[in-house]
């Protein structure tokens, strides 16, 4: 009998239901992208100048397993000023190939088989994903939008069995753009304490709230010790496509993330390392000039959709808006495929980050407000058509 060649952790995981839609977007002319979770800004000029500078100069071998050693004493500083939270640069924060990189590893380092990771949803398509490749299980904890999509220490309490070991959140959240207050998150980790969990605390979006302040997971009383805290340069800075993050944890889990990371990807690249550092330096009015921005686009497709018809709750941080769909007879995947096909606006169905997307979908207003405005028109002509 032939052996299958696929392991099975890998066929439990379904295709990204992202990247589906992406897929038929790139087939089709003059579409109206409000899928793809990525700034439209170009990186800010100072920052894309140290990344060229860096490669005139001849920096191109590898940097340390760890990262530049300046740009990690910059990012601790940077974290010790806006949060409070400190963390010794040479052994406890990590330079990464983006977020997913930092989650996939420290999953992979701190999650055996048959652990099984809390995971409030909706959420980042690649949360459960990762919790799986690392041969974990994922137990999802579903939120709703009568909660703002906040997620309870009591849901989560009653999901806590033998096997848990760890709780992934992910605020400001992709894709609702709810933010979770400080009080909430004191819940939480009070509920981690208790019952001796680790925390992995996905924060790229930290930056990018309105209106209401960022709370640091780490920097809550007794949790610097017991939580993995995720951030980068995709999503402020607007420097997607340099594929620059980073994780800040306890020096066991630093370094047992960083062997993983030695093997698999040596380092991050060098040029978007030098970018990342003048990023932290220098590029505070270029990300407040953005949040700005973002700001009055969401101000703008929070009310237009809720004109047209589409309950969609304010969200508070990222760049995110959720619209309810199912009223009008259609699942989340026939709304998104059929704006597509009709109207040529890409949205992402809402079940594609959980159970708890079902009746949703995500648009993401990182685009020019021209757009945003021409594509609030197509969909109210959709919805129209439909009643």
């Amino acid at each position: 009998m032939a052996h299958e060649r696929i392991a099975r952790r890998v066929g439990l995981v379904p295709p990204s239901g992202i990247r589906r839609f992406f897929d038929i977007v790139a087939t089709m002319p003059d579409v109206i992208s409000l899928g793809i979770g990525e700034p439209d800004f170009v990186t800010p000029a100072a920052i894309r100048a140290a990344g060229a500078r860096s490669l005139d100069e001849g920096k191109t071998a590898y940097t340390s397993n760890s990262g530049l050693l300046e740009l990690r004493v910059e990012l601790a500083e940077h974290l010790r000023r806006l949060y409070g939270v400190s963390y010794d640069p040479e052994a406890e924060l990590l330079i990464t190939v983006g977020v997913s990189e930092a989650l996939q590893n420290a999953m992979l380092a701190t999650i055996d088989p048959g652990d099984e990771v809390i995971v409030p949803e909706p959420c980042f398509v690649a949360y459960p994903a990762s919790v799986v490749f690392a041969g974990g299980t994922p137990v999802y904890v579903a939120t709703s939008v009568d909660q703002s999509f906040r997620v309870t220490a009591a849901a989560i309490e009653a999901a806590i069995t033998p096997r848990t070991r760890a709780i992934l959140i992910g605020y400001p959240n992709n894709p609702t753009g709810a933010v979770m207050p400080r009080e909430r998150l004191e819940q939480i980790a009070a509920l981690a304490e208790r019952h001796d969990l680790l925390v992995f605390s996905d924060e790229i979006y930290d930056r990018l709230v309105y209106g209401v302040e960022h709370t640091c997971f780490a920097a809550l009383p007794g949790m610097r010790e017991r939580t993995v805290l995720l951030g980068g340069f995709s999503k402020a800075y607007a420097m997607t496509g340099w594929r620059l993050g980073w994780l800040a944890a306890p020096d066991d889990v630093t370094a047992a993330t960083r062997k993983i990371h030695q093997y698999a990807i040596m380092s991050a690249p060098t040029m978007a390392q030098y970018a990342g550092l003048e990023a932290l330096r220098h590029g505070e009015p270029a990300v407040r000039a953005m949040v700005d921005e973002y700001d009055r686009r969401r101000r703008v497709i929070v009310a237009g959709l809720n004109d047209i018809g589409l309950p969609t709750f304010e969200p508070q941080g990222a760049f995110y808006v959720f619209p309810q769909v199912d009223h009008l007879g259609l699942t989340s995947e026939e709304f998104a495929e059929r704006l597509l096909r009709d109207q040529h606006v890409a949205v992402i169905p809402g079940d594609a980050f959980g159970p708890s997307g079902a009746g949703f979908v995500r648009a993401c207003y990182a685009t020019s407000m021209d757009k945003i405005e021409a594509a609030l028109d197509k969909i109210d002509h959709f919805v129209r058509e439909l009643r």
